[in-house]
């Protein structure tokens, strides 16, 4: 018999991810703090249940998807959480982007009941949670990646084990460094241009055809150019990121100069209000700081 699959956590990635999952033919209970978006799946095919313990006990696979470590922490290992309802021999998939250590703290729970936990963070945005085509840092056993791998294969088209418990949220770390410095890089860039009195659009194509060219460059520059900054990924929760990789920078000695500006740059603009805004806004706080 198929996995009977739990996800908890209907947000803008959380929602399609789990739309692909019913698509994909697997039977599917859910739970999240948004009535709409449950009734929406519901409506789908899907079953709801009214707590992430009820959830478990229903699924023989649950999956997270939530905003930040005490997020997780609460519907993983707290009052009426996954693991008052997790049997033994279950899979726990957590694909929220968290604190490595608290999330080896989490497996190791799981663990002294015989509940395997991957962390399985992802990339790709909104875009990529519709389109399943998002890339999935997964850390945890040889064994449990294997079973979940019909799973990431509905949701991904990038999925790489990492390694052990607590892996996948440093991958994840690394993504959300790379990816902040290089959208600071990219609004640099265009600033520069248009008030240089270049076309920026035309930078744009020329640096797509070099070494310069990126996904970001060709995503955001073009929301840049728009000035189109409706959330695929928030600001406030890439500043939430930062965090998590200023904290492993900071434990593990590593220098991080470049990201050190950028994550300002991410606090400047969640204490200017624009927390919701997608990430490329970050253009908008660069303006505001250079303003002529």
């Amino acid at each position: 018999m198929p996995d009977r699959i739990g996800f908890i956590g209907l947000g803008i990635m959380g929602k399609p991810m789990a739309r692909n999952l019913l698509a994909a033919g697997f039977d599917l209970t859910v739970h999240s703090r948004s009535p709409g978006a449950v009734d929406e799946l519901v409506a789908a095919g899907a079953t709801s249940e009214s707590d992430p313990a009820a959830v478990a006990s229903a699924s023989d696979i649950t999956i997270t998807m939530l905003p930040d470590t005490p997020d997780v922490e609460g519907v993983l290992a707290g009052s009426r959480g996954v693991i008052e309802g997790a049997t033994r021999g279950s899979l726990v998939i957590d694909m929220s982007s968290i604190d490595p250590g608290a999330t080896r703290t989490i497996a190791a729970a799981f663990d002294e009941r015989g509940v395997a936990m991957l962390d399985a963070p992802v990339s790709g945005g909104e875009r990529g949670a519709i389109d399943a085509t998002l890339s999935i840092m997964v850390g945890g056993t040889d064994d449990a990646f294997r079973r979940a791998a019909a799973i990431f294969d509905a949701l991904g088209k990038n999925i790489v084990r990492i390694g052990p418990s607590g892996a996948g949220q440093v991958a994840k770390a690394c993504n959300q460094l790379v990816v902040a410095a290089t959208i600071e890089a990219v609004a640099e860039a265009l600033l520069l241009a248009e008030r240089s009195g270049v076309d920026a659009a035309r930078v744009r194509e020329a640096l797509l055809g070099g070494f310069a060219g990126s996904k970001i460059l060709e995503v955001h520059g073009q929301r840049m150019l728009d000035r189109s900054f409706a959330p695929g990924f928030r600001i406030r929760l890439h500043r939430k990121d930062a965090r998590i990789v200023e904290e492993a920078a900071t434990a593990t000695g590593t220098p991080i100069p470049s990201f050190t500006v950028v994550a300002e740059q991410l606090q400047r603009a969640v204490d200017a209000g624009d927390g919701e805004l997608d990430h490329s806004g970050l253009f908008v706080e660069l303006e505001r700081l250079t303003s002529p």
